[in-house]
């Protein structure tokens, strides 16, 4: 693989649209509420994700949404604390993510996932992908979830990718755009959710994939972070 360049995504989120799917799963039983229970979630999936001890992700979802539900007050019986993973299979991608990765694709870049999702849940959304990926690197792989770094190490252990070779994409700011950084890695910052992060561990913000082409082919002639920092003045 020497001499490739790579691209990563995260999918959920990024390529898939994840927050109107889960949104529209809470429906049934939050109602009007829906918005802030899956807010709600958000808090409860870090908190379960960062562990002590690994639990797989339909675990997560089922887990996080009772814990969520209970903050809010908002009753769930057993089959509705099952809606985020009954949904899943159902999850579309965004419109503009099929032209972008393969105008990308046809350009030289060689793709790759590195997911939260684990395998099952995963292989409902591959065949919707809108170009075939190089490499999928799952949380169920690595055993850990973003931020932690496990997904980036094992994409290194298997590619031999460098910062010099390597760009990250991604819509998540905490899960993504800040472990990233933490790599050394240059970025592009899908920000479709608005959140109000810093841009400035990314190398460019963007809200939409339409513009990712022409984006990563800024990125891809800056040098990397710690070239960069090596020629700061002292």
């Amino acid at each position: 693989m020497a001499g490739d360049r790579w691209l990563t995504f995260d999918c959920y989120g990024t390529i898939a649209d994840w927050n109107t799917c889960m949104r529209q799963a809470l429906e049934p039983a939050a109602g009007a509420a829906s918005a802030a229970l899956l807010t709600a979630y958000h808090q409860a999936e870090l908190v379960l994700e960062a562990g002590p001890g690994y639990l797989a992700y339909r675990d997560v979802l089922t887990s996080g949404l009772r814990w969520a539900a209970r903050r809010l007050g908002i009753p769930v019986d057993a089959e509705q604390a099952g809606a985020l993973v009954h949904a899943w299979p159902e999850m579309t991608v965004f419109a503009d993510a099929g032209p972008a990765l393969a105008a990308l694709a046809a350009a030289g870049w060689r793709l790759a996932i590195l997911t939260n999702c684990d395998e099952d849940l995963f292989a409902t959304t591959a065949p919707r992908l809108p170009v075939a990926f190089d490499l999928v690197v799952t949380a169920e792989q690595v055993r850990s979830y973003k931020p932690d770094l496990a997904h980036f190490r094992r994409f290194v252990e298997i590619t031999g990718a460098t910062p010099e070779n390597w760009i990250h994409v991604a819509n998540s700011w905490v899960h993504d755009i800040f472990p990233a950084a933490r790599m050394g890695l240059r970025s592009v910052w899908v920000d479709r959710d608005l959140t109000g992060h810093p841009a400035k561990l990314a190398d460019r913000r963007i809200t939409a994939m339409r513009r990712l082409p022409e984006t990563v082919a800024d990125v891809a002639v800056m040098p990397p972070w710690p070239a960069r920092l090596r020629g700061r003045p002292g």
